[in-house]
């Protein structure tokens, strides 16, 4: 979800005003995507990479995902959506653990959409965190001398397993790279890239990303298939 600075620099105004104003992008896409029947909508919140900003903007980052926690909590319950949170979230400051938690004891009855936000996340992090989370399972089993890696076993150590790979990515502000961005999931994904910086992302920029994927031929190295067809 890229922009929010440049969106608020065009305008004169703080950093934490494109913030803002990227929120309320949040809540227009999330109801957009349940309304289609989305299996799964992962969002990139806040990276591994993002404690290297500014203090202020750290801390007002925070606040505001505190609030969008617990505002948004009973909008996603009428919408049985269930919110969950990924990365190494131990790292995050108390108050946004607890609200986290608190926000996905709510929704844990949510049969709908899957809404994951990726916190203090970073893919490479995730796949180091899964190779040693593998290594400690073996140590436990005491076959450290025999221990194996293949792709089941590391996809069974990722931050959230159960998540089907992603169909499509969608970078705005026309950035053209996935800024360490589920790696390991997205080895097959579509990519979508937009010069809308997402605080002005809506309905109609998803539908042209969802209305280009479908026209799109998914081969995964070998015979092509189109998008959206079985």
């Amino acid at each position: 979800m890229d922009g929010n600075g440049r969106w608020a620099q065009r305008r004169g105004k703080p950093r934490i005003a494109g913030h803002l104003a990227g929120v309320s992008a949040v809540r227009a896409t999330v109801e957009a995507c349940a309304r289609l029947g989305l299996e799964a909508l992962t969002l990139y919140a806040f990276s591994t990479e993002n404690w290297k900003r500014p203090q202020t903007e750290v801390t007002f980052l925070m606040r505001l995902l505190r609030r969008f926690l617990r505002e948004e909590v009973e909008l996603m319950r009428r919408q049985n959506i269930r919110l969950q949170g990924m990365g190494r979230l131990t790292a995050l400051p108390p108050a946004v653990q607890r609200d986290l938690q608190a926000a996905t004891e709510a929704t844990a009855a949510g049969t709908g959409m899957v809404l994951t936000l990726a916190l203090n996340y970073g893919g490479r992090a995730e796949i180091v965190d899964a190779c040693n989370a593998r290594w400690e399972e073996a140590r436990r089993q005491g076959q450290t001398e025999t221990v194996t890696m293949t792709d089941r076993d590391l996809q069974a150590h990722l931050y959230s397993p159960h998540l089907p790979d992603p169909d499509l990515l969608i970078r705005t502000g026309g950035e053209m790279r996935i800024s360490n961005f589920l790696l390991w999931q997205c080895a097959y994904s579509e990519i979508w890239v937009t010069p809308v910086l997402w605080p002005d992302f809506r309905g109609q920029d998803l539908s042209r990303a969802i209305e280009d994927f479908q026209g799109r031929e998914r081969r995964y190295g070998g015979l092509a298939q189109v998008a959206g067809q079985p």
